[in-house]
């Protein structure tokens, strides 16, 4: 760990690789975890074991990380990585209040509040209406309002 910005009452359960990011108030990472420089993890979230979460991601308040979710920023939109060329990385802004499920791929997107992942899921477009999504590509399976 280094460079860490963390808030109040954080528990951390190592190993665990965080540098450059910031933990707010009351947040929970399990083992295993990766969290890159420039995230940010709103209040009262918790980050299970075996997550990667990328640069250029923020997550909200009172979110749930699955065990094993990945978040990706490069979309390989050369036809292949982007080898370090950040300007052809995007951003992915999870609103708060937000569940993903276990071994979910989260590709760049923005998800509104009040959103639930199911395990295994593939997000590869924006989610701006609350509800439950899952599949490979998910989809609204069920809505909130």
């Amino acid at each position: 760990m280094r460079d860490v910005e963390f808030g109040q009452r954080v528990k951390l359960v190592e190993p665990c690789n965080l540098y450059g990011c910031e933990i707010a108030d009351d947040c929970f990472v399990g083992p295993f975890t990766e969290i890159q420089g420039g995230v940010v993890v709103g209040a009262r979230t918790r980050v299970q074991s075996h997550v990667f979460i990328c640069e250029l991601v923020s997550i909200g308040e009172d979110c749930f990380v699955g065990h094993g979710v990945m978040f990706i920023n490069d979309t390989f939109s050369t036809g292949g990585p982007a080898r370090g060329r950040r300007e052809l990385w995007r951003a992915t802004k999870i609103g708060n209040r937000v569940s993903i499920g276990s071994n979910a791929t989260i590709m760049p997107v923005f998800i509104a509040d009040d959103v639930v992942i199911g395990a295994g899921s593939v997000v590869t477009k924006d989610i701006r209406t609350p509800g439950t999504y899952a599949g490979n590509p998910a989809r609204l399976l069920k809505s909130s309002s």
